[in-house]
């Protein structure tokens, strides 16, 4: 198999599990495309520690990490099994990076991880596992973060990062149909930047991007793109998981870094010679 594409993803709020949108479908259409895994590593805001932990749960459970919502979101699962060695392997990794990395031997998946997966993978049957995202990350910090895991990606694992292109929770609207200009500047600034390979710009969007400090007042959500794009590097071509703006505010636009045809053409191939 040839090095698998990193992917962004947008997962906006719990509700997308039940609110497909058009990101949902584009992802599932996504997951059909994209060569098999061995396993997929989710990087999300929704596990936050010191350092690195890597979970490594055999059959990790569903967590419902948020409160008020459908009581249908509840009962949902996503019963994908983990996959302990490549944990033990992504640690390994980490710590040879400099990362001060460690284990979780019974963490389950948060919403940042399988809400998008019940999309892109419907029928849970990929290994899922997750690495926590440090606290105290900077850009320069995140894209290192995704260089220090970028060597999976040439191991058969689909590296996600999982976040959301704006995130401002206090100017959210659930039944807003109107786009807010400012997600639109901001997406579409980083929409340029992406396709362009402007790395560096990524790294400092929210500083550098109209209205950055608007539409992430924390920065959590936003360093999974900038852990996807250091996993990937910057000379891979690249392309948009289309996702429109939700609840008036929430972009749900995702990426695609690298190249999916030639990897699936690769698996094709190989499959043939079995």
């Amino acid at each position: 198999m040839n090095r698998l594409p990193t992917l962004f993803i947008s997962h906006g709020a719990p509700t997308f599990a039940l609110e497909p949108g058009i990101a949902g479908p584009a992802l599932t259409a996504l997951g059909t495309e994209l060569p098999r895994p061995k396993a997929v590593l989710v990087v999300s805001p929704h596990w936050m520690t010191t350092g690195p932990v890597v979970s490594a749960s055999p059959a990790p459970e569903t967590i419902h990490d948020f409160g008020g919502f459908d009581p249908a979101l509840y009962r949902l699962r996503y019963p994908a099994a983990g996959a302990p060695a490549l944990a033990e392997r992504t640690a390994a990794l980490l710590e040879a990076a400099g990362w001060p990395a460690r284990v979780h031997p019974g963490r389950g998946l948060d919403h940042g991880a399988w809400v998008p997966m019940l999309h892109l993978y419907t029928q849970a049957d990929v290994p899922v596992f997750q690495v926590s995202l440090p606290v105290r990350l900077t850009g320069e910090s995140a894209y290192a973060l995704g260089q220090a895991l970028a060597p999976l990606a040439d191991e058969g694992v689909l590296i996600v990062g999982s976040g959301s292109l704006t995130h401002n929770l206090y100017e959210v609207a659930w039944h807003e149909t109107t786009t807010a200009a400012y997600a639109r500047e901001f997406s579409d600034w980083i929409r340029d930047a992406v396709l362009h390979g402007r790395h560096a710009a990524l790294r400092n969007a929210i500083d550098e991007a109209p209205s950055g400090h608007r539409a992430h007042p924390t920065p959590e959500h936003y360093w999974p793109l900038v852990v996807a794009a250091g996993a990937a590097g910057a000379d891979v071509p690249t392309r948009v998981i289309e996702g429109g703006i939700e609840h008036g505010v929430l972009a749900m636009d995702g990426y695609v870094f690298g190249a999916v045809a030639a990897a699936t053409a690769s698996a094709d191939a190989e499959a043939a010679t079995v």
